[in-house]
């Protein structure tokens, strides 16, 4: 009865104070399949799709216009397929399909499950420096200064990474009952990525979806970053 409250019914602000992502590529059919029918692969030479991994250390999370004392601080980590959707009207909107959320604080699994489709999970992810590390998960990434694309990415300089470095205007979630698509606008400023080199890596959820092809192919990380999200809007998905 009250599932609508998930479709992001408020808009929501947060401080970004260090995101760090990291890039994954595949032949475009490795990951076809992860993404619903309504969406689009968002492709680099109709040849690459990716798949990002967020890391994201977020202060004051909350409704927008509310106090500060009312937000949450925690770490975010997120798995998210780079795609288009095509509106009624014939737009092209690019954004992100979201497969995996995870968090660190049990408040903010309990509202975000409450107020989004996100399917949060609780982990103990933490960050020191350029590692980020999580027992549980067994997530490992380590990261330093340096601008090197990683061996095998199907990037050719910096700006082409630039482009799959997210976060995307847009977040979109299928809702297959009513063949309609929530749409959900993130508003940044001052996103400045600077690349890093990846001294290692280790990625279970991402392993675990078995993807032939798969390389790395970018790391940017961001600091000290207002965002919000504007409310959900609802479209109608047309075939």
């Amino acid at each position: 009865m009250l599932s609508f409250l998930k479709n992001h019914p408020f808009a929501v602000e947060a401080f970004f104070d260090r995101s760090l992502v990291l890039t994954f590529a595949a032949p475009k059919e490795a990951l076809q399949g992860l993404i619903p029918p309504c969406l689009a692969l968002d492709t680099f030479e109709d040849r690459w799709a990716f798949i990002a991994l967020a890391m994201v250390q977020t202060s004051g999370l909350r409704p927008k216009g509310f106090n500060r004392f009312f937000g949450s601080d925690f770490f975010l980590t997120g798995y998210r397929v780079f795609t288009r959707f095509t509106t009624v009207q014939r737009k092209r909107l690019r954004g992100l399909y979201i497969l995996r959320s995870e968090t660190d604080k049990k408040r903010m699994a309990f509202f975000g499950n409450l107020f989004t489709h996100y399917r949060y999970t609780i982990t103990d992810t933490w960050q020191k420096g350029g590692i980020v590390q999580s027992q549980h998960s067994g997530l490992l990434v380590e990261t330093e200064e340096g601008d090197t694309l990683p061996g095998g990415s199907p990037f050719h300089d910096w700006k082409d990474a630039r482009r799959f470095a997210g976060p995307l205007p847009f977040t979109f979630t299928y809702l297959p009952k009513q063949d309609k698509v929530l749409i959900v606008e993130g508003v940044r400023e001052n996103w400045t990525p600077r690349p890093v080199a990846v001294k290692k890596y280790c990625v279970p959820f991402i392993d675990s979806l078995r993807i032939d092809g798969l390389r790395l192919a970018g790391a940017f990380v961001v600091e000290n970053i207002p965002y919000h999200w504007e409310k959900g809007r609802i479209e109608k998905w047309r075939p």
